[in-house]
């Protein structure tokens, strides 16, 4: 869509118009370093790698809580199997008592006869606390296992995936260490005034500085130039250097520039 289009009128800036062709192979190089820049801050493997670390994370306190659960239930139930050792040893020793006639007294026989009924009974009750301590212990047991399990798996996705997300950085940090070189190659082909206003735009329109005109079109703001302001621009000498009013970036007339 054609839109009328000023210049910017700003302090009038020279350079030869090969130095100002030049500036737009710097702002491609500086578009090239910046996309780069963009995709290694982007890497799916980075969002994928905070994901598995953080079910790593989960599954390391899950596992935690399940040891400790484990080892509790461990102590538990040595406990529950000393305590129905102690009560068998001494139902044993009455029992022996018993069965030795030593106790010929019929009041002491029926005490003995009563204490030895009342251990059998908690003997049965303990053996039933260690049956369930030890159902829960083989239950924790089981968790401990699933998620040792499912945190090795964890831990070996997450290692793959820091070694591609490393190959990555290391594939895109050599193509911008080159794309560096070039630019630093180009850089002094640009008048020091010129590359210090191109500096400027570029750090406060989005990475651009500057952009060619192309069939009369700003490439900075991609709008058409109408007749008139064209017309100026055919007349303007070829060293001078143009800013677009609407977006200021630097303008480049080029071969395809449409005057």
């Amino acid at each position: 869509m054609e839109r009328p289009h000023r210049f910017w009128k700003g302090r009038p800036l020279n350079a030869d118009p090969a130095a100002q062709q030049r500036l737009l192979d710097l702002q491609a190089l500086d578009a090239s370093l910046d996309r780069l820049e963009h995709r290694r801050r982007t890497l799916p493997e980075l969002a994928a790698l905070d994901e598995v670390t953080a079910r790593l994370r989960e599954v390391g306190d899950a596992l935690v809580v399940a040891q400790t659960s484990e080892t509790d239930l461990a102590r538990e139930q040595a406990k529950a199997e000393a305590d129905v050792d102690q009560v068998r040893t001494r139902s044993e020793r009455d029992q022996q008592r018993l069965d030795s006639g030593a106790v010929s007294s019929a009041r002491d026989l029926e005490s003995l006869q009563s204490e030895i009924a009342s251990l059998v009974k908690r003997r049965s009750d303990l053996e039933d606390v260690v049956l369930d301590v030890m159902e829960r212990r083989e239950a924790a047991q089981n968790d401990v296992a699933s998620l040792t399990a499912e945190r090795d798996k964890l831990a070996a996705e997450a290692d793959a995936v820091a070694t591609r997300r490393d190959e990555l950085f290391a594939e895109i940090d050599a193509e911008k260490s080159a794309t560096a070189a070039a630019r630093a190659a180009v850089a002094p082909d640009v008048p020091a005034d010129l590359l210090a206003l191109y500096e400027k735009i570029r750090a406060s329109s989005g990475g651009v500085g500057a952009a060619a005109l192309y069939r009369g079109r700003c490439e900075g703001c991609h709008l058409a130039l109408n007749p008139g302001d064209l017309g100026r621009i055919r007349d303007s000498a070829p060293d001078e250097v143009l800013r677009c009013e609407e977006c200021r970036r630097i303008l480049v007339r080029t071969a395809e520039s449409g005057l």
